[in-house]
């Protein structure tokens, strides 16, 4: 490993079980027969529908809108019918509206699909309009709306924007396909961020476990003025935006603040190359590369799927269950959020399906905690994860709070070291989730 590799505090070194997918070029799904495309898909408000039961509706054309800043319409990933609107469930955890739409396998494009002018003949504001006009949402699974990220306060000053390209998650290996493979895509997609911000510094920030992403990206930068590339230890949460600000630049977010108020915007690999596709084509977010993977799936895979195709549709091409599936999981097993069914759609923030079988499912039984500090010493965000459990478990939720639970970036860290098995960062979420409807109220 290359001891001049950049790092953070804390973390840990799980099994990454990349090797199931890492050298499977990226292949493109076929049309599935109907699509269930949710009207929420983003942090945010939702969309209202824009097209009603009975309407055709072709590729790229919008199919749910809002008018809240916080929010990016939805569009159709496919033409055909719209058969319903109706509650259905979503990854997310919970059901949520969404258009149903029966495809005619024709695929046609909608008329408002164009390429955009030159980006270098458009000016930050536009560049901002284009981008929230095309539903996009960050792609590494928060789904923040991208155009949000690049309107940053005046009082904010913004110097850097890094490339978010650590896929430190375990198993997945959708973005290091996407930098293999298209690595132009990522750099002309860091490049209208780079515009829109007003910046001249990027860097794209790529774990040393990722040695073909750092050569591929490292040529494809090396004439880009103010692009630059920075090799990261391997080590989780490295990808996590607190983590890699400060390994890249030495700058700590402070608690409760955004990664703007140290001067920096994260954007991740997925998130540039649809902007690129956007400002090259017209086409707004209407499919994702994901990785489909796990010790229950009988070909792992990464794959260009349609939004709104259901996860047991992506299973089946590729191959099927190889057994009774114990877990899945839509993204990583760090971060990710366990389904029920396989009837759940690709949205936005897919960046994984991950199919465990019955014994990788396992979770073992929490026992009481002995207080040796490991979730301290391993936490990236220099918490207490034990403290805010154990006053989040008692409901005492004020002194949770005290002890930062909203600083918490839920990436599983403590649960994983924890010699007890303790469901530390479940209970600091179910903190996070009380806090904040509090905050709500008053």
């Amino acid at each position: 490993m290359n001891k001049t590799a950049l790092t953070f505090r804390g973390g840990i070194h799980p099994p990454h079980h990349k090797e199931l997918t890492e050298h499977k070029p990226i292949e493109n799904t076929p049309v599935p027969e109907e699509v269930v495309i949710p009207l929420l898909q983003h942090i945010g408000a939702p969309c209202e529908p824009t097209v009603k039961v009975g309407d055709r509706v072709e590729v790229g054309q919008v199919i749910g809108e809002s008018e809240g800043f916080v929010s990016a319409p939805v569009h159709a990933s496919v033409s055909g019918t719209v058969k319903k609107i109706e509650n259905r469930p979503c990854p997310v955890g919970r059901r949520v509206r969404s258009v149903v739409i029966a495809t005619d396998g024709k695929q046609t494009i909608h008329q408002s699909v164009k390429p955009p002018k030159s980006v270098n003949l458009m000016d930050p504001d536009e560049i901002k309009r284009i981008v929230r006009k095309g539903g996009l949402a960050g792609m590494g699974g928060a789904a923040f709306p991208t155009h949000v990220k690049l309107s940053p306060p005046e009082d904010k000053s913004i110097d850097m924007v890094i490339i978010n390209g650590a896929e430190c998650e375990p198993y997945l290996t959708s973005d290091y396909r996407m930098m293999v493979e298209m690595p132009e895509k990522v750099v002309a997609g860091t490049k209208v961020v780079m515009k829109a911000l007003g910046v001249v510094k990027a860097v794209i920030g790529i774990e040393n476990n990722k040695p073909q992403a750092i050569k591929t990206l490292t040529e494809a930068v090396k004439d880009e003025r103010g692009i630059s590339v920075a090799e990261l230890e391997t080590k989780y949460p490295q990808g996590g935006e607190k983590s890699l600000i400060y390994a890249v630049t030495r700058r700590e977010v402070p608690s409760g603040g955004l990664p703007m108020d140290v001067g920096i915007v994260v954007q991740n690999i997925g998130t540039v190359v649809a902007i690129s596709q956007l400002f090259e084509t017209g086409m707004p977010l209407v499919e994702r590369v994901v990785t489909v993977t796990g010790s229950a799936v009988k070909e792992p895979k990464n794959l260009m799927v349609k939004i709104g195709t259901s996860f047991k549709d992506v299973i089946a091409y590729c191959g099927g269950y190889s057994e009774e599936p114990g877990k899945l999981i839509n993204g990583g097993p760090m971060m990710g959020i366990a389904q029920y069914t396989d009837e759940v759609p690709v949205i936005k923030g897919t960046s994984g399906i991950l199919v465990m079988n019955k014994q990788d499912a396992i979770i073992p039984e929490p026992t009481n905690c002995i207080r040796c500090g490991k979730c301290i010493d391993y936490c990236p965000c220099g918490l207490q994860p034990l403290m805010i459990s154990k006053n989040s478990l008692l409901g005492r939720f004020e002194e949770a709070e005290l002890y930062h639970a909203m600083d918490c970036i839920e990436c599983g860290t403590c649960s994983f070291v924890c010699p007890s098995k303790r469901p530390l960062v479940d209970s600091i979420r179910v903190a996070k989730i009380e806090i904040t409807k509090k905050k709500k109220k008053s």
